[in-house]
């Protein structure tokens, strides 16, 4: 038994003393040599700060909408509703989610509606749509601020970010800064 019990006990103090101090230390070295020391993307507009990297609640019409969030965009309780495409709870949520989307979008069909739109990323902080997510919002948002249909879809596309390293992920739009854009237009 003892030789069993001194290397567990040794085994985890090192890995306390490693996962609590060394790789704390790494993390927290290598967050130094990103804009922000890792403390996020800050965006300073009107005398407000906004963190361009945690999704943020957009509802009104006149506003591109982002992603739905499991958790209110509560940046501290991250995470996702973990409820599967057969759980019946979730398909409620869901369905009302279309249903609300098509009156404020009355000119879009259902099956145009892109899946971000309606369903909660994992994190339930998803800062990002796609370029389809946020052109098929362009004609209401058109109509609510007077504005050309084409002038929006050229923003759109003007806010479009490809994947990390060109290679990495799919093309994303971050919704907050599309919005801070959209309210500069004149």
């Amino acid at each position: 038994m003892k030789q069993h019990i001194l290397p567990a006990v040794r085994l985890t103090v090192v890995t306390l003393i490693f996962f609590s101090g060394v790789y704390t230390l790494a993390v927290l070295g290598a967050a130094q040599l990103f804009p922000n020391q890792g403390k996020g993307e800050i965006i300073e507009q009107n005398g407000k700060r906004y963190y361009a990297n945690i999704g943020q609640s957009f509802t009104d019409d006149k506003y591109f909408n982002s992603r739905p969030s499991a958790v209110g965009y509560n940046a501290a309780g991250s995470g996702g509703s973990n409820k599967g495409p057969s759980n019946e709870e979730y398909l409620v949520v869901v369905q009302a989610r279309i249903d609300t989307f098509l009156v404020h979008n009355p000119n879009v069909q259902e099956a145009d509606i892109p899946v971000e739109l309606v369903t909660a990323s994992g994190s339930g902080l998803d800062p990002d749509i796609s370029e389809k997510a946020a052109l098929v919002q362009v004609e209401r948002i058109a109509k609510i601020r007077n504005v050309p249909v084409q002038t929006l879809q050229d923003l759109v596309k003007a806010h479009i970010q490809g994947p990390l390293l060109g290679m990495f992920g799919p093309e994303k739009v971050n919704v907050l800064r599309l919005n801070l854009a959209l309210d500069q237009l004149k």
